[in-house]
């Protein structure tokens, strides 16, 4: 009898996970890696924060909490805190009941349910996303239900920038009603961020146009250091009185990555409507997980509305953007004092963990099998995998690389 499943053709690996097991089972010594999104401390090894720890033995040493489910939308302490951290303790969107959050799971968790009540409640078919982008966000939205996906303009090769008129042109081609996916702050993978006069030249077209943009806001804090710095975009909307959607991952800025803590953020115009987008979006929940898991939210929460923690929290965020911020100064003068051709004040410029080097496929390839030094193909690198330990060797190894494998133009297309 002939298999049910003998006809399934091989699914194609996902780049990041198969660079990290490739990763662990090298037995280089020297093996770096660059690839996966996770904070490292400088010796390289996982950072659970301090305040964290100290939550978590509270948690644990209280009789009073148990494993019961939570809520369909999930520990409603947990999405009011989070969604205050996002617009502003002092938000008059909050105050006047136009705001609200659901706790998912993490992040791409939030993605997805969003994607499927956009497309399935609000009928919504065409999304656009980036060029480049975090390469999920297309995997998510067609599998929640959108027909089109489009790309619109974000970087310039030459110049190394954002290219916002090209961006503004394929935002303004849009259809009415297309969402448009934002990242609220440290871009991935480029690490470059529109300014605050770009960002209200966006906002006024999405206006004029009638999109609808979705902010996915995976680094607030973690970015720059800067609760609110790091929340400008999401917050700018707000103000406009522009009806959003915004993804919050707590993986980044909490180290909390295995829990799955997110939330999914609404801004509307009309406080009537709540009720039944609530409802839709318990359906919506019920049918994919039933409910989010407990222990995160409690972290988070617990954290976010306790003064003393928030304020040690904070601190903890400031190492991990400082720590990251010193790595971009320690590979440029590094490369700069070896003379690797090209031009490298991009990897200073850019912002949060990752740095969209600009390095060509065929030195990416070089650098994974003659290094040992793992990236994704389309070199970008986690700052986070950089320290005082491996800092030369990773320099010049790409020094050596594109001495060895120069491109047409420069050494950095980023």
């Amino acid at each position: 009898m002939s298999s049910r499943f003998g006809g399934l053709k091989l699914g194609p690996p996902i780049e990041v996970f198969a660079l990290q097991k490739a990763f662990v089972e090298d037995n280089y010594e020297k093996k770096v890696n660059l690839s996966i999104g996770a904070f490292r401390t400088n010796e390289g090894k996982p950072w659970v924060l301090p305040v964290v720890r100290k939550v978590e033995k509270s948690l644990a040493a209280d009789e009073l909490q148990n494993h019961e489910y939570l809520p369909v939308l999930g520990l409603e302490a947990f999405s009011q805190a989070a969604t205050s951290m996002l617009l502003g303790a002092d938000s008059p969107i909050i105050a006047q009941g136009r705001a609200f959050g659901i706790q998912t799971l993490s992040g791409t968790g939030a993605l997805r349910v969003a994607a499927e009540f956009m497309s399935r409640i609000l009928h919504y078919d065409t999304f656009y996303y980036s060029k480049p982008t975090w390469e999920n966000h297309k995997l998510v939205f067609i599998n929640g239900g959108f027909k089109k996906a489009c790309e619109y303009t974000y970087w310039n090769s030459d110049t190394r920038s954002i290219d916002i008129e090209a961006m503004l042109k394929d935002l303004d081609d849009a259809p009415e009603n297309a969402v448009i996916i934002f990242h609220a702050c440290a871009h991935n993978p480029t690490g470059c961020d529109p300014t605050p006069e770009q960002w209200t030249r966006i906002a006024n077209l999405v206006q004029r146009k009638r999109l609808f943009p979705v902010f996915d806001s995976a680094y607030q804090g973690f970015a720059s250091g800067d609760l609110n710095k790091d929340a400008y975009a999401v917050r700018l909307f707000a103000e406009l009185g522009i009806e959003f959607i915004c993804t919050q991952s707590f993986a980044k800025n909490f180290g909390l990555y295995n829990e799955r803590i997110g939330n999914l953020v609404l801004v509307i115009s009309d406080i009537k409507n709540v009720p039944q987008i609530k409802s839709q979006l318990t359906l919506i929940v019920r049918g994919m997980y039933s409910n989010p898991p407990n222990h995160g939210a409690r972290i988070v929460a617990t954290v976010l509305r306790n003064p003393d923690l928030f304020k040690e929290w904070k601190g903890h965020i400031c190492t991990m953007s400082n720590r990251i911020k010193e790595m971009r100064t320690s590979l440029y003068e590094r490369l700069v004092r070896l003379g690797t051709p090209g031009s490298w004040e991009h990897i200073t410029q850019q912002i949060g963990m990752f740095c969209y080097t600009g390095l060509a496929e065929r030195q990416v390839e070089h650098l994974i099998n003659h290094y040992h030094i793992y990236l994704l193909r389309s070199g970008r690198i986690n700052m986070c995998g950089l320290n005082e330990v491996n800092l030369d060797y990773v320099a010049n190894a790409i020094y050596e690389t594109v001495l060895l494998f120069p491109q047409n133009k420069t050494s950095c297309t980023c």
